[in-house]
């Protein structure tokens, strides 16, 4: 199951460093550029293999709509056990409603996974775009990791809209060593992007975005934190504001087969 999911549409996010000094040296002495190719082509690796399943709990605070929850991952879909959504508690017996509708709903099901499908696309042509949409740098390393810098590569095309947002942000990368995992990615747009000349819709610059992800089982990683604030305005001075929070914790293992019925009776185990 692809693990950047959570990130594109809106965008896409990771940042950090080396452990010793001498480890430090000798890195800064490695073309950053394959820094880069290495870690993306491990977790392009990564993300195909991959078939590991997780309940963990989330809290995703949005302008508009923000959820407390309990989540499952299963071969066919995500299960969501809402606690709470904006400021509105679910009591126990509608929280358990809205899981069975939703494995009864196999229209549900199919609209998830093509959302899902999709994100993934994004993400994968996202991530491939790392090593030549910027001017990489090393800054630094400690623990393990090593610390780049990218700054936009005024040569670089960008083949799409969400890839010219993407393109417009500088910032830093961290990469494990060992893993050759990206840890963490933290950018700011530092120009305005105005498509059909800032008529159809214009993101200000200034905007930020950061997503971390953390080993959580032995060489399986997973994005825990996603935070996107870009501001911008749309055909007809429409708000277009991008702004999220999201914050995945207590992870547990699933099996890999589990279905809709293991997957609720764990969720509701869950305080």
């Amino acid at each position: 199951m692809m693990r950047w999911k959570e990130l594109p549409p809106r965008l896409l996010g990771l940042a950090l460093a080396v452990c010793v000094v001498g480890q430090a040296q000798d890195s800064k002495q490695e073309d950053p550029k394959q820094i880069v190719q290495e870690a993306v082509k491990t977790e392009l690796a990564a993300s195909s293999t991959d078939h590991s399943r997780w309940l963990y709990y989330e809290v995703d605070r949005k302008s508009k709509n923000s959820v407390t929850q309990w989540v499952a991952e299963t071969p066919r879909g995500d299960l969501h056990r809402i606690l709470m959504q904006n400021t509105q508690q679910f009591p126990a017996d509608q929280q358990r409603k809205k899981m069975d509708s939703f494995v009864r709903d196999s229209g549900a099901q199919e609209q998830q996974r093509r959302a899902g499908q999709h994100d993934d696309q994004q993400a994968t042509a996202l991530l491939k775009l790392l090593p030549e949409a910027f001017i990489w740098s090393v800054i630094g390393g400690h623990d393990g990791n090593t610390v780049l810098h990218f700054k936009p590569d005024d040569k670089f095309h960008a083949p799409s809209r969400e890839a010219r947002v993407f393109a417009a942000m500088e910032g830093d990368m961290t990469v494990n060593d060992e893993q050759h995992r990206i840890v963490t990615l933290k950018g700011r747009l530092i120009r305005d992007v105005k498509f059909g000349g800032g008529l159809f819709a214009t993101l200000r610059a200034g905007g930020t975005f950061a997503v971390e992800r953390r080993e959580i089982g032995p060489k399986l990683w997973q994005i825990t934190e996603t935070h996107v604030h870009i501001e911008g305005h749309a055909l007809f001075f429409k708000s277009i504001s991008e702004q999220e929070d999201d914050v995945k914790s207590r992870f547990t293992g699933l099996p890999d087969d589990v279905s809709f019925q293991q997957a609720e009776q764990e969720l509701l185990k869950q305080k």
